[in-house]
């Protein structure tokens, strides 16, 4: 949690209050000998708790250079900010670089001290450094429980940021049931105790930065009179500030702390009440009883969507343009315009703005750069944009992390047995006789999509296996009776529950105990993109003999209608190149391990998948007439992006996989790239692409 709070010019200290904001400032007076200064982390990029190192001593803000600075300055600089401990600490100005004098030089802390004025160092303003040796540090996100200040700063509290320990939204009694909790009275926790807000002078632009930070896109008016009758019969505890959004912030910490509000017991808001919020879910989170989400929502046709993300409300951006999907470069990518897009797609504001393709990187065209919003755009596509992507790569593919509404999600599910919280039998709670109990979910047809479902709605990433078999892992014996059948995903959905299945009426033949459904999660995975243009350019048809078929024959390449055919007759085939390339954040490898790999003699190579790839044929109306496939017999990196190495190569029988930035290509001219459409009628049919991870179709 953040900072401290700002208070007003007296002398009195003050509690911690805190959500952080930057920049994040605090004082130190130890005893007479010891100069007073105050800290604060700054600079470019950077979360709450890390930044360039600032320090505040005789009228002036200056920064810290790196020589001899240690993780024990770093240890001492958090402490003194109100964080726990020191996480690591930058040297070069990675946070950029600061401004005015360098006030500390070769900086010798031993981690015990108080306050780094109290380190030893060449003296305040001595220093042979430049602002490129500006040092920045990490803190450890967990604050000092109950910690105080005393600001010493001639700043007046309009210009502080809010500063609180907690805050939330406090559901009336009605409403508690409810999921996602949208309406109530906003408490923040000052000193350890629950506090309301006096509403007068609170504004629609303080909902939104509150409802943001809940995961809720929007605000909306609610039932004044129901709340102000509640309000009288409830005892009064009052925060002492009142707070100034401008509706932009990611946080309520970026509000600037308005008036003090007189503490007067009983009397203080005598005019106003409690302050009171109600927002909008975005449809996929509409409030529901706990047990009611049945379907996911999809959303029609929109402009801008998240791939490549682990957890739910966060992803590479990419946006919608003439019929083709694009990414955006992080040229002045910031909060923002993350916030636009996460709000755009039903969250709230967003937590990070992430550049550098962190998410993964994209393939084909970058639509937009130089993104600039005012941040109440209903769409990213409504912000100024320069058209002019020179320069950009996916190298610079911009990203978000959403907040989004605390639905319980992880309560109605498990993993158990487990060698690590990453992996295990997955049970879920479920009905059986009139009460909720923990139950597994039968095997039969549970696949990858079931699993990625999964782990997302734990919070534990991709899935990396899906297992129809679980003996191996001691789950709970209690929950061994199967509560959950016929379980199919598409991959969109937000929990098991919005998943096909048959509700009550149990079927599973196999029954639960061993055979129940597992999962292993991770927080990375790879991301595998076919190039559509290659198959386009390289398509084509190849009449070829029987007696040029037979190693193919054996491999089940052909059609059925090839079994006893004359090996002077000729097989049809639509050939063409397939190339693959690996975008996401760890490397494609097949599941099996070497010494599982299927030999095939005819070829006189190895399978380290039967089928890495599905080829089909579809008619208009999407019935499929013809159907291929591609064994996975040298999965390799024939191309690598600029300063990326080859890790993978087929040759003496090495390696299978793709390498992230690599691409796999299997040409057009070897056995087993095809469709075999001998029996295919002439017509305009939908040719698709697909693996597990991807499809592409096209029409030819």
């Amino acid at each position: 949690l953040l900072a401290p709070l700002l208070p007003s010019l007296c002398s009195r200290s003050i509690p911690l209050l805190g959500l952080l904001v930057p920049p994040l400032t605090l004082s130190w007076s130890s005893d007479s000998s010891t100069p007073v200064i105050q800290l604060r982390l700054a600079g470019e990029k950077r979360k709450h708790y890390e930044g360039r190192v600032e320090v505040y001593y005789n009228g002036e803000w200056g920064t810290v250079c790196d020589d001899d600075f240690s993780i024990y300055a770093a240890q001492v600089v958090c402490r003194q900010l109100g964080y726990l401990d020191a996480v690591s600490w930058h040297p070069s100005s990675k946070y950029g670089r600061g401004e005015g004098r360098i006030w500390l030089d070769n900086v010798h802390c031993s981690g015990r001290e108080s306050s780094l004025a109290q380190c030893e160092s060449n003296g305040f303003g001595v220093s042979d450094c430049k602002h490129t040796e500006d040092v920045g540090v990490v803190c450890s996100q967990k604050r000092i429980p109950g910690f105080r200040f005393i600001n010493t700063l001639a700043n007046s509290v309009e210009t502080a940021n809010v500063q609180v320990e907690d805050i939330r939204i406090r559901a009336t009694y009605s409403h508690r049931k409810r999921i996602p909790i949208t309406e109530g009275f906003v408490e923040v926790k000052d000193g350890g105790k629950w506090r309301q807000i006096c509403n007068e002078g609170w504004t629609e632009m303080n909902t939104r930065v509150v409802c943001g930070m809940y995961g809720f896109p929007g605000e909306k008016g609610y039932n004044t009179r129901a709340y102000k009758l509640l309000a009288k019969r409830r005892r009064k505890n009052y925060w002492g500030h009142s707070v100034n959004c401008t509706g932009n912030e990611a946080e309520l910490s970026d509000c600037k702390l308005g008036r003090e509000v007189e503490l007067k017991g009983n009397r203080t808001c005598e005019q106003g009440m409690p302050v009171v919020i109600s927002c909008i879910p975005g449809r996929a989170f509409a409030p529901s009883v706990s047990a009611g989400f049945r379907k996911a929502y999809r959303v029609e046709q929109p402009l801008v969507r998240l791939r490549g993300g682990a957890m739910i409300g966060e992803g590479r951006v990419e946006v919608l343009k003439n019929g083709e999907w694009g990414t955006v470069c992080d040229d002045n990518w910031n909060i923002r315009a993350a916030t636009v897009v996460c709000r755009e797609l039903g969250f709230g504001s967003a937590k990070e703005a992430l550049t550098g393709g962190q998410l993964g990187q994209g393939i084909g065209p970058v639509h937009m750069n130089e993104v600039e919003c005012s941040g109440f755009e209903k769409s990213l596509t409504e912000c100024f944009f320069n058209r002019d992507v020179l320069g950009c790569s996916h190298e610079e593919d911009a990203a978000v992390r959403c907040n989004v509404p605390a639905m319980g999600f992880h309560t109605r599910l498990r993993l158990s047995g487990g060698r690590n919280p990453y992996e295990g039998r997955v049970e879920v709670l479920g009905e059986r006789n009139g009460s909720l109990v923990w139950g597994t979910v039968c095997s039969d047809s549970w696949g990858t999509m079931e699993a990625m479902v999964v782990c997302r709605q734990l919070g534990l990433g991709f899935a990396s296996n899906a297992f129809q078999e679980t003996w191996y892992w001691q789950g709970d014996s209690s929950a061994d009776a199967v509560v959950m059948s016929g379980v199919r995903c598409s991959g969109t959905e937000l929990t098991l529950d919005q998943c096909l299945h048959h509700g009550k009426h149990i079927h599973c033949p196999r029954g639960g105990g061993r055979f129940a459904a597992g999962v292993s999660c991770t927080e990375t995975a790879p991301d595998l993109v076919l190039n559509a243009q290659v198959v386009e350019q390289t398509t084509y048809l190849e009449d070829r003999p029987m007696y040029a078929l037979q190693c193919a024959q054996e491999e089940n390449c052909l059609s059925s209608s090839a079994k006893g055919a004359d090996t002077n007759s000729y097989r049809r085939l639509l050939r063409f190149s397939s190339q693959i390339h690996n975008n996401g954040r760890s490397d494609f490898r097949p599941r099996a391990g070497h010494q599982s790999w299927i030999w095939h003699e005819c070829h006189r190579h190895f399978h380290s998948m039967e089928v890495f790839t599905h080829y089909d044929l579809l008619s208009l109306n999407g019935t499929k007439v013809a159907e291929g496939h591609k064994a996975s017999f040298c999965l390799e990196d024939t191309y690598c992006d600029e300063g990326i190495q080859k890790t993978y190569v087929c040759a003496n029988f090495g390696s299978q996989g793709i390498t992230v930035g690599c691409w796999d290509t299997y040409r057009h001219d070897i056995d087993c790239q095809w469709i075999d459409v001998t029996d295919v009628k002439p017509g305009d049919y939908i040719f698709q692409v697909q693996n597990s991870v991807w499809s592409h179709r096209l029409m030819i």
